[in-house]
């Protein structure tokens, strides 16, 4: 079976004819843009910490979010140029320590707490976040359609030391 410009998926699976554009080109369909966008490189998004360098306490509202906005792309499929639209449209915050939360929110830096977390004991933990992208997709500079389903890369963990914290009076 000869390799097709889909890279393995056979185009002629997903085609349509063509009504009104060029006869010589297959139409592009929602499932061959779903199968680009597999292929597509995305990143992993950015897991900010507060508070930062590395350290929060025991019992204390960690706070995390993410700044990664919408992409573009731009791909060549089936002869014909296809324009993508990727966004950040959920989230898996994985606190280190065995507690997991979904969101479709990218949480939000201080003092707007959205997506907060208190470790229960001292030790080591390695947070992360993993990102699902959603997209849109246009052929040809035509209208915007849905691309079916999504892709979801992994997070990059982070290394946080969670200690506990002594107070102390302070003469004045």
């Amino acid at each position: 079976m000869q390799e097709s410009l889909t890279h393995g998926v056979d185009p002629f699976l997903y085609c349509e004819p063509v009504a009104d554009g060029d006869p010589g080109l297959p139409a592009v369909t929602p499932g061959i843009v779903a199968a680009a966008l597999r292929r597509i490189p995305l990143p992993p998004v950015d897991l900010v910490i507060q508070p930062p360098n590395g350290r929060t306490l025991v019992n204390f509202e960690t706070n995390f979010y993410t700044e990664q906005g919408e992409l573009t792309r731009s791909v060549g499929l089936l002869g014909r140029q296809v324009e993508l639209r990727i966004w950040p449209a959920g989230f898996v915050w994985r606190f280190g320590d065995g507690e997991v939360r979904e969101s479709s929110s990218p949480g939000a830096a201080y003092p707007d707490l959205d997506i907060t977390h208190s470790y229960r004991k001292k030790g080591r933990v390695s947070p992360s976040v993993d990102v699902t992208y959603a997209a849109q997709f246009r052929v040809d500079g035509g209208p915007w359609q849905e691309v079916p389903g999504a892709v979801t890369i992994p997070g990059t963990p982070q290394a946080l030391r969670v200690v506990t914290a002594r107070p102390v009076l302070v003469g004045g």
